[in-house]
């Protein structure tokens, strides 16, 4: 199809285009510059002098869902000074073979989509290819930190890089963004990191790690340190599954089978339960004191719990009484799984207490690692630590943006 206008389609504004066919699965659009004034590079100078015309073919965004190829009639200028020159145009830059447009878009999907090889294939391109631009596109776009926030969030994650199985992603606590990933989770690796950057920081969330308050507390002093809620209460709810385990081995084996497949009747509150939830809890319960003794004590907790979470920041005296008394009524039963699960609570019951204080809590950060997961996933895994961290970061930073484009 032969044709020669000027319109403004979306990358090539501005752009004469002098013919459109299609090979097999291909578009071929022919395309030229208006002649026009230019200004020598060398000298300065004002020219119009055409010195020849090169073809140039550029890789462009599909047209109609076929891929397009640009066939770029570029004109080469001559200054009286004999510097020959390139005319300026708004699609392709110098040396490249692809458009503007369509690195816009691989860097988009690269960051988006699921694997490289799945975008490469979608712009007709190889893996290594989307690689690179990906690559590129990460050492311009990532911000190294220079200074950490006064609230941070620390937890790890499984990897499977060549630095090792687990990292450890850093977020900022109060904006809920993740703000740097270290290759490992080793102690002196946090421990130098939050000296470098961690002045300013006052307050860390984490999971009950001692390996992580030891590196907190060398490099950081005293800061203020929150246990995340969902980490210290499965403490007791593992109490209490211990619990059923070890007594329903004494029960027939048909109780026994439906007892493990009923579980989730005694991590329920008792408020939710339904009717037949609740009959089964109930017979359960009544086939060992134990057990009844091991829910009656996790419900006294969620009770504390809840209040706990109302009135912490208004009256920690109450709260702290609150678990005290729990840790009684625990010592009393004597149930041996409960007595260590309330060992671990006091031994980190300031940080727990914080929790309630402050307000703060780890869940958001615990989604970004469900995130960093199914990436992992879909990708089959990522040896290398760089692209891997940067692929996290770049998702998060470009979160909002969409990816129909191309």
């Amino acid at each position: 199809m032969h044709m020669n206008f000027t319109m403004n389609i979306p990358g090539l504004k501005g752009v004469t285009i002098l013919k459109v066919e299609q090979v097999e699965e291909t578009m071929r659009v022919y395309v030229e510059m208006e002649r026009s004034l230019q200004q020598c590079p060398d000298c300065g100078a004002p020219t119009s002098r055409v010195h020849d015309y090169r073809i140039q073919k550029v890789k462009h965004l599909k047209w109609f869902e076929r891929k397009t190829d640009l066939f770029y009639k570029r004109r080469r200028y001559v200054c009286a000074c004999g510097k020959r020159f390139s005319e300026q145009n708004p699609f392709v830059q110098r040396y490249q073979r692809t458009s503007i447009e369509w690195n816009q878009a691989v860097g988009i999907r690269a960051i988006k989509g699921k694997t490289f090889k799945e975008t490469g294939e979608t712009y007709g391109s190889s893996s290594s290819t989307i690689v690179r631009r990906f690559d590129r596109l990460a050492r311009s776009e990532i911000r190294s930190v220079e200074k950490l926030p006064s609230v941070i969030a620390i937890d790890e994650y499984k990897g499977d890089t060549r630095e090792g199985k687990y990292q450890l992603i850093i977020a900022d606590g109060i904006t809920k963004k993740p703000l740097d990933i270290l290759p490992n989770r080793y102690k002196n690796t946090i421990k130098h990191y939050l000296q470098k950057y961690g002045d300013q920081v006052q307050v860390v969330i984490m999971d009950m790690s001692h390996s992580f308050k030891s590196a907190v507390q060398s490099a950081l002093g005293r800061p203020v340190i929150v246990a995340d809620r969902f980490h210290f209460c499965r403490y007791v709810y593992w109490a209490l599954d211990g619990v059923r385990r070890r007594v329903q081995k004494e029960f027939h084996p048909y109780d026994r089978k439906k007892c493990k497949r009923m579980k989730h009747v005694f991590y329920k509150a008792s408020d939710r339960l339904t009717e037949e939830d609740r009959w089964h809890l109930h017979r359960y319960l009544d086939m060992s004191e134990e057990l009844k003794k091991a829910y009656e004590l996790k419900e006294t907790y969620r009770g504390w719990f809840v209040q706990a979470k109302e009135s912490g920041s208004e009256d920690i005296g109450k709260v702290k009484q609150g678990l005290r008394d729990f840790y009684r009524r625990v010592q009393d039963s004597g149930i041996p799984e409960m007595e260590k699960a309330i060992t671990t609570l006091q031994n980190w019951q300031t940080e727990i207490l914080n929790s309630f204080v402050y307000g703060y809590s780890n869940g958001f950060l615990e989604g970004i690692n469900n995130s960093t997961k199914v990436l992992k996933r879909n990708a089959y895994g990522f040896r290398n630590f760089s692209r891997f961290r940067a692929k996290i970061l770049l998702t998060h930073q470009f979160k909002g943006i969409g990816i129909h484009i191309g």
